[in-house]
């Protein structure tokens, strides 16, 4: 599985989805399978009790659903999460996660590594704001290969115009920046000027 798969495409709608991968499935399937088989010569209510344990365990060790939604036309990005464990649990009340975020307000768009504990590395990709913030695209990280997590970071780039935006920015930056020493320099060459007359 990659680390998030390109949904629809367009010039002003990037979306993105990320589903459970074979880990997660595997580990679902394996044991319910595992319980029944092991706990076989017991009552079927105890075989009942012994998959049902093993099913909530399996789920809640399962990967989450996730989208984004990067849309310029409404200038929003929207990551929505949903989870097998909590829509269970909530009796299909609850389970789905919703953050909208201003697509303005979106600066840059950066790796991080993270370690998962007993696997090793995972990757997540972070979207920083204009106001400090930084925001996960997904909830949890990709392990193995930062080549996946690199290619969505570079989607993202080009779709969003990120790197003219920094160039931009850092122009404007230096520009007001040059006029700012301009202006200290004129207000100390007047002063000095004052304080010979």
């Amino acid at each position: 599985m990659g680390y998030m798969m390109v949904e629809e495409h367009s010039s002003t709608l990037l979306h993105l989805k990320r589903s459970p991968g074979i880990r997660s499935w595997s580990l679902l399937v394996a044991s319910v399978g595992l319980a029944a088989a092991y706990y076989s010569s017991d009552s079927i209510l105890w075989k009942l009790f012994y998959v049902t344990g093993c099913l909530f365990v399996a789920m809640q060790n399962m990967e989450e659903w996730e989208e984004a939604v990067f849309d310029k036309s409404k200038n929003l990005i929207e990551l929505k999460t949903m989870s097998l464990y909590t829509l269970v649990l909530t009796l299909w009340r609850k389970g789905q996660e919703k953050v909208v975020l201003d697509l303005t307000h979106l600066r840059d768009v950066c790796i991080q590594e993270e370690r998962v504990r007993y696997l090793g590395k995972g990757y997540l990709l972070m979207l920083r704001l204009a106001t400090g913030f930084s925001y996960p695209l997904t909830q949890s990280a990709t392990l193995g290969g930062r080549s996946d997590v690199e290619a969505i970071a570079a989607l993202l780039k080009r779709f969003l115009g990120l790197e003219e935006l920094q160039r931009r920015m850092q122009q404007e930056e230096e520009a007001e920046y040059g006029e700012e020493e301009e202006d200290s320099l004129d207000s100390s060459d007047s002063e000095d000027e004052a304080g010979k007359l």
